[in-house]
Parts: C-alpha cells; structure tokens; sequence
C-alpha cells in the first residue's frame, strides 16, 4: 500500500473492534451517520478500516435503521 509520493499508507483499525463492541445497535444513529458518505451512500470497509465482520453488521444496521426510518435512504 503505497500513497502519492512514495510514502505508505497507514494501516486502518476496525473501530468497533478497539471499542470492544461486540453487536452493532440500529438505533445509534449518531455511529451509523459516520459510515455513510453525504449522499446517503454505505462507506466500503477499505475506507472506514472496519473488519470484515463488523463491516457486515454495519451494513445490517444501517439497512434497519432506514427502513424504520431512522435513517435517510438518500439525502438530496
């Protein structure tokens, strides 16, 4: 992995893992809108640096979250 420049890019780290968070809740709308770009969009996990495992449960959780309406599908 290597930035523009020649310098390396740093390694990211799951942060549900460092908070040691085992299940992801819906309704922490406040954790969710971080993982979704401005247009309404699920971040991939190359640009969040989640786990592949939290990374699926996010993507559950947001989805939950919109269809009870928490959530925007789309934001314009």
């Amino acid at each position: 992995m290597r930035r523009e420049g020649g310098r390396k890019a740093k390694k990211r780290v799951c942060a549900f893992c460092v908070d040691g968070i085992s299940e992801i809740d819906y309704k922490d709308v406040a954790r969710l809108r971080r993982h979704i770009t401005e247009r309404g969009k699920i971040l991939p996990r190359r640009i969040t640096g989640n786990c592949a495992r939290h990374q699926r449960l996010l993507t559950q959780a947001i989805k939950k979250a919109r269809v009870m309406a928490l959530m925007p599908f789309t934001i314009e």
